[in-house]
């Protein structure tokens, strides 16, 4: 530690230098008179050993400076591992470790960027590259261009629109450019559109829908809402077989109202039930399901934003999975604030 690191004010520090070199100037010169030095000679030497105090005493005020210009160099050339190292109280000091804060958080911005272009990169690939494969078959003349490839093709063509539209939205969502427009809304009409939408797509599985009260109602805005349940209810008959159930239960709270989703697939294991809501998350190989991985970082997106929570719960009948959906009950907004 540096003698003057214990000062908590960069203008106490400043002071007690001047003064230090004041001092040190009167001293000089009182000697030099008692020597008998020459004027000249005493004013050169008081400033040669005042500029060494001074310089001395401020090299750990501004060596952080110096170490954070090196560092904001090397961030702007895309290096975040450069930290700089402080020992002082004052000012510069919580600049300086405000500053190796900022550089670790933009290494892990970097890092997230960099993962996620890898992630949306793969995603795109697969569907692509199966739907030139079948492209260049047809035109090779090696697959018949009968209803199947055609279907097949555009099933990849959906895929890839799917994902395309789940990633805007998402970007919508974290930038903050999605309002909500809040409306009380039944939950009952909300439920059955959703489970009849997810019935289509799997009707192997058995869907079923409780409302508890069947007139529940909540003040929610009914398009993200929907968008959630279709995000919850995909991803539970993705992963249910075939002769599966998946429940969709909504009861009123003492808080608001409890949605919950549950199906009889593998289940997730207790460590990755938070890391699911990550995008482009795939912490358990046996759900996977061919899903892109953003549906339930959107539908946290969502419920985050009517100051709700969501997580996910063992089944009641396991192995199973339950994604449990918590809504404040608010005064709904007046007609002018709806978007």
């Amino acid at each position: 530690m540096r003698p003057l690191d214990r000062v908590r004010s960069i203008k106490v520090k400043f002071g007690g230098v001047i003064l230090v070199a004041i001092a040190m100037t009167l001293v000089v010169n009182e000697v030099g008179l008692l020597l008998d030095v020459k004027a000249t000679t005493r004013v050169v030497v008081a400033a040669l050993l005042a500029l060494a105090l001074v310089q001395l005493l401020a090299v750990g005020m501004t060596s952080p400076l110096r170490e954070m210009a090196a560092a904001a160099g090397a961030m702007a050339r895309g290096d975040y591992s450069r930290t700089v190292t402080v020992s002082s109280r004052d000012e510069v000091g919580e600049l300086a470790r405000a500053f190796t804060r900022m550089a670790t958080d933009l290494a892990a911005v970097d890092a997230e960027r960099r993962r996620l272009v890898a992630d949306v990169s793969h995603e795109l690939r697969t569907p692509l590259a199966a739907l030139q494969a079948m492209l260049e078959n047809l035109a090779d003349g090696v697959t018949a261009p009968d209803p199947a490839t055609f279907e097949t093709a555009l099933a990849q063509t959906r895929r890839l629109g799917r994902l395309v539209e789940q990633l805007l939205d998402l970007s919508r969502l974290e930038s903050g450019v999605a309002p909500l427009a809040p409306r009380r809304t039944g939950l009952a009409e909300l439920v059955d559109q959703a489970v009849r939408e997810a019935g289509f797509a799997a009707p192997a599985v058995r869907l079923e829908q409780d409302v508890r009260p069947p007139d529940l109602a909540v003040v929610v805005d009914p398009e993200r809402l929907n968008q959630v349940l279709a995000n919850l209810l995909d991803n539970a008959v993705r992963h249910s077989p075939p002769d599966g159930a998946v429940r969709v239960c909504a009861e009123r709270t003492p808080a608001g109202v409890r949605l919950s989703v549950e199906d009889d697939g593998p289940g997730i294991p207790e460590g990755d039930r938070e890391r699911v809501f990550e995008r482009f998350a795939r912490p358990d190989a046996a759900r996977t399901g061919g899903g892109s991985g953003l549906g339930l970082a959107i539908t946290r997106w969502v419920v985050d934003l009517h100051g709700g929570a969501v997580h996910v719960e063992p089944a009641l009948s396991p192995p199973g999975c339950r994604v449990v959906v918590e809504l404040p009950d608010r005064p709904e907004p007046p007609m002018s604030t709806r978007r």
